[in-house]
């Protein structure tokens, strides 16, 4: 049996491996590090859990043993889909490299830019980012990428999935073409296969199984559920789910569980949490401080359940989870390998199960067509629990009791209006009013406006004649004679004062010599 000796590693490398613990490697890293260290290209395929992160750390550091990083220009780079999955490598990074002096920076959403800068500043040997967070940096010229030696994308699927083959196919574009590259996957679709085709030169091909198999040691199950009602099919399925882990008993020690939605994932917690399970949720809309807070107290053993959407199905090395719950079946067929490859991981056994319900039957289809075998099927914890009790409804006007119909009669035994006898009314007495009268209105006669004298419209109509026929320039010209023309003493208006208008006493005057 091959042994971590025999890889030729860095002899630090293997003094970290032996306090870790690890001795025999697995068939990914068996068959990836002798390719990586010879510094060819690496197309990795492995069911997850089957240690592909190490496959590429230990043969990637004992490269970059010698030499030393200029600032903000990494010698390596990994580009990881989720942040939770770029911690972990960090984390492998720290306890593989803890007798070399290597430097790493983690650029992920949710730190701060000025702490992140301060590390690439200073210069680091292997820089582990998010794609989104990477060109982020490089778009505000902290970041060169023209030192890149080695590069890797881990869960290139996933990337696919999250829509980052832009921006990988952008990155790509920035580092320099002599380079060493790593794909790594639990699954191989076409468009990654175009990238690799691109990117990648006469890879080594690693397929230690086939593609989207489940891991033997995981035992799997299925739950046929069907509600009783449409409107209480959350609540009926949330009983279920907690049926399940009380039939489990202490053999459930920690489980992660899986919803399709991020509001899923909240009510489900807060369902748990109020029947007294302890669980906490995690997805990507949560603050990145709470995600790792969360993240740690289940790694520690201090949590017990952690709901989760498919942001954790990736990335998340807790050895010893025992158990994965499906709460939802997942629309993509790849994310049921990712999800339940939580479990049974190193070596151990786990178990999975699954809650299907009829509008997710075309999606467990094509799990099994995927997996190529059929999910075992077993029987509903709460198949023999008594149904709930129907809504006591009103009961209809004919089924309501007969003494209830007698308070009033019916609409056809009352009286009408106009057979009702008339009650009597007393005779009022009203006082005589003396009769006033009216006298008719009587309106002043109208008063003629008098004619203007006829020698009047014969002046003013010569005067237009006039004015058509006079100069343009001096046809707007006012009148010099009448605006200059002084009031005399028989002509002053009483009340008016001197400061008349011409025009009004004009008027005035015309009308005295008429």
């Amino acid at each position: 049996m091959t042994q971590f000796s025999d890889l030729n590693l860095d002899p630090r490398v293997l003094q970290a491996l032996t306090e870790s613990g690890y001795t025999t490697p697995t068939p990914i890293q068996a068959d990836a590090i002798p390719h990586a260290l010879e510094g060819r290209d690496v197309l990795g395929i492995a069911q997850t859990g089957t240690g592909k992160t190490a496959a590429f750390v230990l043969p990637m550091i004992t490269r970059l043993a010698q030499g030393r990083a200029r600032a903000r220009m990494p010698r390596s780079l990994v580009l990881c889909p989720t942040r939770e999955l770029a911690a972990q490598v960090a984390e492998n990074f720290d306890k593989y490299t803890k007798h070399l002096k290597l430097t790493k920076a983690l650029l992920i959403g949710g730190v701060s830019f000025k702490d992140q800068d301060a590390l690439i500043d200073r210069g680091v040997d292997v820089l582990i980012a998010t794609p989104g967070r990477l060109l982020d940096h490089f778009e505000r010229g902290k970041l060169l990428l023209t030192g890149v030696q080695i590069m890797v994308v881990d869960e290139a699927d996933r990337m696919l999935d999250m829509g980052f083959i832009p921006d990988i196919e952008r990155i790509f574009g920035l580092v320099p073409p002599a380079r060493q590259t790593f794909f790594f996957s639990a699954t191989m679709a076409k468009e990654i296969e175009r990238i690799t085709k691109t990117f990648l030169k006469d890879p080594a091909r690693i397929e230690v199984a086939r593609q989207a198999t489940t891991g033997e040691n995981i035992a799997q199950g299925l739950v046929m559920f069907k509600a009783q009602r449409r409107e209480t099919e959350a609540s009926e399925k949330r009983a279920v789910l907690r049926a399940l882990i009380d039939a489990e008993g202490e053999a459930c020690s920690n489980a992660i569980i899986f919803c399709n939605r991020k509001i899923d994932v909240d009510i489900l917690s807060k369902s748990l949490k109020k029947y007294g399970y302890d669980a906490e949720a995690i997805h990507g809309d949560l603050d990145q401080s709470q995600r790792t807070r969360t993240l740690e107290a289940f790694r520690d053993g201090r949590l017990r359940l952690l709901i989760a959407s498919d942001v954790a199905a990736r990335g998340l090395d807790i050895p010893a989870v025992s158990h994965v719950f499906n709460f939802d079946v997942p629309s993509h067929s790849e994310d049921y390998v990712h999800r339940i490859g939580r479990t049974g991981r190193a070596g151990r056994s786990g178990k999975a199960l699954t809650i299907c319900a009829p509008k997710d039957e075309k999606y467990l289809d094509a799990i099994e067509k995927l997996i190529a075998k059929e999910i075992p099927r077993i029987e509903n914890p709460l198949k023999d629990a008594p149904a709930p009790e129907p809504r006591t409804e009103r009961p209809h006007r004919e089924e309501r009791p007969a003494e209830r119909r007698e308070r009033r009669p019916r609409r056809e035994e009352r009286p009408r209006r106009e057979e009702r006898p008339a009650e009597p009314v007393a005779a009022v007495e009203q006082p005589e009013v003396e009769p006033v009268e009216v006298q008719a209105e009587v309106r002043p006669e109208r008063t003629e406006r008098p004619q203007r004298p006829e020698r009047d419209r014969t002046e003013r109509e010569a005067s237009n004649r006039d004015g058509a026929n006079r100069d343009p320039s001096e046809r707007d010209r006012p009148d010099r004679d009448r605006l200059d023309r002084r009031p005399r003493h028989d002509d002053r208006v009483v009340g008016m004062g001197d400061d008349v208008p011409s025009f009004i006493r004009m008027s005035f005057a015309e009308r005295r010599s008429a």
